[in-house]
């Protein structure tokens, strides 16, 4: 046994380099991951070549091991293999032991999903990542008509409304204005543009008017004008009327028709604020091939590798190099995750350092909080990961509540090693990006659960069992997607009442719908959550009216999928219906404020949710739950003796637990 230890304790130190380090030519630490790994955020990938050295051990200990392994061996056959009825005790092939059949997310059928929003146009497809998916498959369950139809997306602006007249450039002082209220809403939680430097190109532009025919210089001012514009934008408006913003931003698309052969940083950065403003025009495919496009002139300049100093003096344009391609990778991640679609770059496509401080003269200016913008991309490659594994229909290896467990511990992991200022604060109000950062956090937990709190509420309602029937991963893992909803819920209210809410924001109203929809499954899961979960659907469906009636394109579609939702719960006797109360409200009464929404008592009042305060609940405390670590702690071995109904280790018993038809739109 002695040697044995001696053994163990010789494997720690690693006397060779890492693959990843041995192929950058560069010095190894030698831990596991190492160094160099840990600060690229690649501490998954740092592997050691095998060494397979000759070691003396005792005959006996070799003899335990190897019995050891035998009995592990004969109890998980034993409990693994089904009592077979004598009419099926006939010889059936069994697959050869290294075939792991893959399971599939629940939400996932055989086909793509397709919807055909105009008859005389091709069909849609439809991500099963998406909320608003998940929205229809909801109420496809509580109706139990797998015809239940997907609402369509007509709520965002058409092509026709962007060929209605441009913008001319505005007065210097408004210019200047708009630019710095861009700057102060997207410099916290992005980092899309040199601060110090842009403002001193306006200024140079509107010195040089000749400058203003550049369409490049063009291009970027005015998403930075559209961005401005729809941020301070305090005037009421009508449904119908455009979106804040949208002038400046059809002038800068009509720039961009032809892309750069030998594209420059600013086409970049114009890229992502115009994809970024999209959003607000909830032209979300449109944000999808612009970011598209500025990650292949990223990969043109080659700004997913580390570019040697030689060849970049400035320290300063080195790291905005190497932040603007993490924007690029975190909208594309965080894109994703809304629409479903695939991942445009893999992690093993990336070589570019994480972003560091520079310590030069006057880059304080140039730079927003690095420790913030690290957060972010760590968070962004568990978005993708959470994309790869769990929706996607390639083939893993792993099953799925095992890969479950490693993006679950993958969360625990960031929110445990988040830099002290970027947690909640436990008795003030949080700053508005580090209440994002935090959402976001959220959405990603909901995001990589809610498959299964949908298969909790099918097999409650489908086979009419108990809450406490359930297994307990599916309790477990059901219970801290409802901590993330309610967790959200309460972070959004609290922006509401502080009059902090982006009124025409496209993300805040995603991550309200997104959690109004899992406290509904909430409240009908009573041991599970809780029945007055189901308040919340009003006060959210409240909050996205108001932002309707002031133009939000996105909350109009989520406001619409919410109402959907409502009308298939059953009814209370006595209940009150959320759109009498819209009835009542009229276009004329005053808007733009949290005072002067009329009934805003009874509003905050009417969830038990909103009045609790947002110290009660914290990010982390899903993941303190004793049975969420028993969850997490769990071996491979473990977790393959713990798969409840529906999740057996033959993939087309999951398909076959929902109605056939359930999958066929």
């Amino acid at each position: 046994m002695p040697v044995v230890k001696h053994q163990i304790g010789r494997n720690k130190k690693k006397p060779v380099a890492c693959h990843r380090c041995h192929t950058h030519k560069v010095k190894c630490s030698g831990e596991q991951p190492c160094a160099r790994c840990r600060q690229s955020g690649c501490g998954d990938e740092c592997q050691y070549t095998l060494r397979d050295r000759k070691l003396k051990v005792n005959e006996s200990y070799i003899d335990e091991l190897l019995s050891e392994n035998l009995q592990l061996k004969e109890q998980l056959r034993a409990s693994n293999t089904p009592h077979p009825s004598p009419a099926s005790a006939i010889e059936t092939p069994h697959p050869p032991q290294e075939s792991y059949p893959s399971l599939q997310n629940p939400l996932l059928g055989e086909r793509a999903w397709f919807y055909p929003y105009d008859p005389s146009a091709p069909p849609i497809y439809m991500g099963e990542a998406a909320c608003t998916a998940f929205a229809t498959r909801l109420r496809q369950l509580l109706t139990g008509d797998s015809n239940t139809a997907h609402v369509a997306r007509t709520q965002y602006t058409p092509e026709s409304s962007l060929l209605e007249g441009e913008a001319q450039w505005p007065g210097f002082a408004q210019a200047r204005l708009l630019v710095k209220v861009a700057f102060n809403q997207l410099s916290q939680v992005y980092h899309l543009f040199l601060r110090r430097s842009t403002l001193e190109q306006l200024e140079t532009v509107y010195r040089t008017p000749s400058l203003r025919n550049d369409p490049s210089l063009t291009c970027k001012f005015f998403a930075l004008f559209a961005l401005g514009e729809v941020y301070s934008s305090r005037l009421s408006s009508v449904r119908e009327s455009r979106v804040p913003g949208t002038k400046y931003y059809v002038r800068a698309m009509s720039v961009i028709p032809i892309l750069p052969e030998r594209p420059g940083m600013i086409h970049v950065e114009t890229l992502l604020l115009l994809s970024l403003y999209s959003y607000f025009l909830n032209r979300r495919h449109s944000a999808y091939m612009l970011v598209g496009n500025a990650m292949r002139l990223g990969l043109i300049l080659g700004l997913n590798h580390n570019i040697p100093a030689r060849q970049c003096t400035n320290p300063v344009e080195r790291e905005h190099r190497v932040r603007l391609w993490w924007a690029i990778y975190i909208f594309d991640r965080m894109y994703t995750s809304k629409i479903g679609f695939p991942l445009q770059i893999r992690d093993e496509d990336i070589y570019v350092d994480l972003p560091t401080d520079v310590t030069c003269p006057g880059a304080e200016d140039q730079f927003s909080d690095t420790a913030y913008l690290v957060s972010s991309i760590r968070l962004a490659r568990i978005i993708g990961q959470i994309i790869d594994k769990l929706y996607s229909r390639k083939p893993h290896q792993e099953s799925f509540l095992q890969r479950e467990q490693q993006l679950l511990l993958a969360l625990q992991d960031w929110v445990q090693n988040l830099p002290a200022h970027i947690k909640l604060p436990k008795d003030n109000t949080p700053l508005k990006h580090i209440a994002s950062l935090h959402l976001q956090f959220n959405q990603c937990v909901i995001l990589a659960t809610r498959p299964i709190i949908l298969h909790a509420l099918f097999q409650r309602r489908g086979h009419r069992q108990n809450d406490e029937d359930l297994p307990q991963p599916v309790i477990t893992l059901s219970e801290a997607c409802i901590h993330a909803a309610r967790h959200s819920h309460v972070l959004i209210i609290e922006e509401w009442v502080n009059e902090s809410l982006p009124i025409y924001g496209y993300f805040y109203a995603q991550y309200l719908f997104s959690s109004a929809i899992i406290l509904v499954i909430s409240g009908l899961l009573p041991t599970v959550g809780s029945p007055a979960d189901l308040d919340s659907l009003d006060t959210a469906m409240e909050i996205l009216y108001r932002m309707m009636d002031h133009g939000n394109l996105a909350a109009a579609e989520f406001y619409e999928n919410l109402k959907r939702v409502k009308q298939c719960l059953p009814r209370a006797p006595g209940s009150s219906s959320i759109e009498n109360d819209h009835r009542s409200y009229t276009p004329e009464q005053p808007r733009g404020s949290v005072a002067s929404v009329s009934n805003m008592d009874q509003l905050v009042d009417s969830s038990g949710l909103a009045t609790v305060p947002v110290a009660g609940l914290t990010t982390e405390m899903a993941f303190l739950e004793p049975t969420m670590q028993d969850f997490l702690g769990r071996t491979d071995n473990e977790m393959d003796l713990v798969y409840p109904e529906g999740f057996s280790i033959d993939e087309s018993s999951i398909i076959d637990a929902w109605p056939t038809a359930f999958w066929t739109l």
